[in-house]
């Protein structure tokens, strides 16, 4: 059922500042019952054509989610990985993201690279930041982590104002 992940993380979450549900990259029961359980949603997409034209799909599948299911789910924003600095794509895709997306979309600022070694790291099951902590794509990821805290902070900034007035 669509509440049993969501059961299973109502149970810990109060032992834990963030709860991260990582998903394969497929429309699948699993990443739908993340997205029911889930307050707000990072959608990672490649810096390639094909995987920048899928996100319409999975944003369909968000807006689905949202009125049927999850009501309270947040596009967090849009986080750009497997970037390659060498290619013309890696300027293209984001461009073509910003362009479309950008007006209703929050994109990140920070972008991951491709990199061989994180992909083995990942294929290892250990984290980048055990096996690879000063690397361009562990920094990247701690940038993002960074953006997403400082965006919880100012909307807690926001709603405390609010209910001080």
């Amino acid at each position: 059922s669509l509440s049993k992940l969501k059961s299973y993380i109502d149970q810990v979450k109060d032992k834990y500042d963030y709860v991260l549900i990582d998903c394969t990259p497929s429309l699948g029961m699993l990443t739908i019952n993340s997205l029911a359980a889930a307050d707000e949603v990072i959608i990672p997409v490649q810096a390639h054509y094909l995987p920048a034209k899928g996100m319409e799909q999975l944003l369909n599948t968000v807006a689905k989610v949202q009125k049927y299911v999850n009501p309270h789910l947040k596009v967090d924003g849009v986080l750009m990985t497997l970037v390659d600095a060498r290619t013309t794509f890696a300027t293209e895709i984001p461009a073509m993201i910003k362009a479309r997306y950008g007006n209703r979309l929050r994109i990140f600022d920070n972008q991951i690279p491709a990199r061989i070694k994180a992909a083995e790291t990942a294929a290892q099951g250990v984290s980048i930041f055990s096996s690879e902590s000063k690397s361009d794509v562990a920094k990247a990821y701690a940038g993002l982590a960074k953006e997403v805290i400082a965006d919880v902070r100012r909307e807690k900034a926001k709603i405390c104002a609010e209910q001080c007035r």
